[in-house]
């Protein structure tokens, strides 16, 4: 058995931390919902005869909406409200979960998805107010004209709620094009000029993403087929502005920067290699390459004297350069011809007389 005094596992408490602050954000988000249906529900009936009114202005004289169910009347209006009071607490969603992913990201991710949380809700009210606005007045004058002749159009009024709910997820969805673009760009999946060449299969796409989620009726899915079109090719455009974070930049400049150098030490390196001296490999890679600490000197003004009475370091010159190769490889030579007059010296010793070459 485990023994009761022995703390749990170092693993799983950040698991069980996070479930806690999963679970006091997700109560946070359920009380704010409550606090807004309570105060959308007085009014819940001039909510549904203000998301009927596009249907109902193009409805014959006469008519009206019927209620089909005993606990229609009330139970429609009050699940508008509740619906209502979720689009409402929208931002205040979106800001839980920022709040709740953000210690995990870095900062140039925090610095993208903070803006994209924003305009993906804008994107998304947006979407719901075309629908509303522009589609709705078109697509319920549409379908009422066509009506056989001695067919009293009048709609149910839950039926009419699933249909709106229906088209307002459907538009706000579709909206959201520009933003999926740009993550597509960002994360490295693809790039704006290859999702250029791929226009024609994301236009035909479109049209069957709003076959699915549009009625059957040619109007209401061209309406939202030519938006995301639209918002599609406004999605390459901010794509193609978009840049990589500041920090990434100077990461990758200080890398670029730091290339020339490295090279002009390494062979530099490689030169003083091939001469045969590892004291002269060092002092070259460290006057070519100056530590990340210190700064840089400039060699075009001529400073005073330091401290110990030398000046500042100057660059040889290409004759300056030549002659000191020049001296380091008859050193070397003089190095070489030292060993082997040193070698056969000891050969001389170890066999005197010459007897290896009498047995020969």
């Amino acid at each position: 058995m485990t023994d009761p005094r022995e703390p749990p596992p170092l693993s799983e408490q950040p698991f069980v931390k996070h479930l806690i602050e999963l679970r006091d954000r997700l109560l946070r988000v359920v009380l704010v919902i409550v606090v807004l249906f309570i105060g959308l529900f007085p009014f819940s009936n001039d909510l549904y005869y203000f998301l009927a009114e596009p249907l109902m202005r193009h409805m014959p004289a006469g008519t009206s909406m019927i209620a089909t169910e005993v606990a229609s009347p009330f139970l429609t209006p009050f699940k508008l409200s509740l619906v209502t009071a979720m689009f409402a607490a929208v931002p205040f969603i979106l800001y839980q979960a920022w709040a709740f992913i953000a210690p995990g990201l870095y900062q140039r991710e925090r610095k993208l998805v903070f803006p994209l949380l924003f305009s993906s809700t804008l994107l998304f009210y947006a979407g719901m107010a075309f629908a509303y606005f522009a589609v709705f007045p078109l697509v319920f004058g549409f379908l009422t004209g066509v009506a056989p002749e001695g067919v009293a159009v009048m709609t149910d009024i839950s039926r009419y709620l699933d249909f709106v709910l229906k088209m307002f997820f459907a538009f706000g969805l579709a909206f959201e094009v520009p933003i999926a673009t740009i993550l597509v760009v960002w994360s490295g999946m693809s790039t704006a000029e290859a999702l250029a060449q791929k226009r024609p299969y994301i236009i035909v796409g479109a049209f069957v993403f709003a076959m699915l989620l549009t009625p059957p009726d040619v109007i209401s899915q061209t309406l939202l087929a030519i938006p995301m079109w639209i918002l599609f090719e406004l999605g390459l455009i901010f794509s193609r502005w978009y840049t990589r974070d500041n920090d990434d930049e100077t990461t990758e400049n200080s890398i670029g920067g730091a290339a020339p150098a490295a090279a002009t030490a390494m062979a530099a390196a490689s030169t003083a290699a091939t001469a045969g001296s590892a004291a002269t490999v060092a002092a070259t890679v460290d006057d070519v390459v100056p530590a990340q600490d210190e700064p840089v000197p400039d060699y075009g003004e001529e400073e005073d004297a330091n401290d110990s009475g030398h000046g500042e370091y100057e660059p040889l010159t290409e004759e300056e350069m030549d002659a000191e190769l020049d001296r380091i490889e008859a050193e070397d030579a003089a190095t070489d011809t030292d060993s082997t007059e040193h070698q056969d010296s000891d050969d001389t010793k170890n066999d005197p007389d010459g007897s290896e070459e009498k047995k020969q």
